[in-house]
């Protein structure tokens, strides 16, 4: 795929009007590390606002952003959409229950918070989503030695398996971290992470916690 270039101005382009969203790979790869690096970060601000940026507002945020948006789309991390989508506004236990689902071929999945608190669940028992919970704290504290010893590798995705031929898992992990806080994804059967509920999930939980700071900040003033 060529690269495509974005000049400073972007006003005589006539895509310019359009909306920047993070694809589920660009939302994987934003939110990939408690700190961010330059590119996460700006990558980012994309589901900082309440509505999906558009373009133009985007690529004057910061002189970076033009170069960016090309190396973006070209590395399959940025799209471009032809309407407003704006924050999900939800409460995040119905909301999650109801996107999680989406991402498991067998329907099953459940998010993990910081120390394995079950935060959300769809098609596994109580017991179930706990266990599971808490051994994804555990995984997330192993590869958290395994960073600070150099390999980089433990930061990301795993699965477990049964069978062995290791076609398809039983288990998958998926780590990411919002606003420093990490959580992690667990999917039964095949996991559909190439999914937009990905995104709606990232930006449903960082909608929520920037709600939430909001009220608070508004409450002590």
């Amino acid at each position: 795929m060529s690269e495509t270039r974005i000049s400073p101005s972007v006003s005589s382009d006539p895509l310019a009007g359009s909306r920047v969203a993070l694809t589920p790979r660009g939302a994987l790869y934003a939110f990939s590390q408690a700190e961010p690096d330059a590119t996460q970060a700006r990558l980012q601000t994309i589901l900082s606002a309440e509505a999906l940026p558009t373009v133009n507002a985007w690529v004057r945020r910061s002189p970076a952003h033009p170069k960016l948006l090309g190396e973006g789309l070209a590395a399959g991390w940025l799209q471009r959409v032809h309407r407003s989508f704006p924050a999900p506004d939800v409460k995040l236990d119905s909301f999650l229950s109801h996107i999680i689902g989406g991402l498991s071929g067998e329907q099953k999945a459940a998010l993990a918070a910081a120390g394995g608190f079950c935060v959300g669940q769809v098609g596994y028992a109580d017991d179930e989503a706990e266990t599971l919970c808490a051994a994804a704290a555990d995984f997330s504290e192993f590869a958290r030695r395994q960073r600070t010893r150099g390999w980089r590798g433990a930061s990301y995705m795993t699965s477990f398996h049964e069978d062995i031929a290791m076609l398809m898992p039983t288990t998958s992990f998926v780590p990411f971290w919002i606003d420093r806080t990490d959580y992690c994804l667990i999917l039964g059967g095949e996991p559909l992470i190439n999914n937009p509920a990905l995104v709606e999930l990232i930006w449903g939980i960082k909608a929520a916690g920037a709600r939430f700071s909001n009220k608070f900040t508004h409450e002590l003033g």
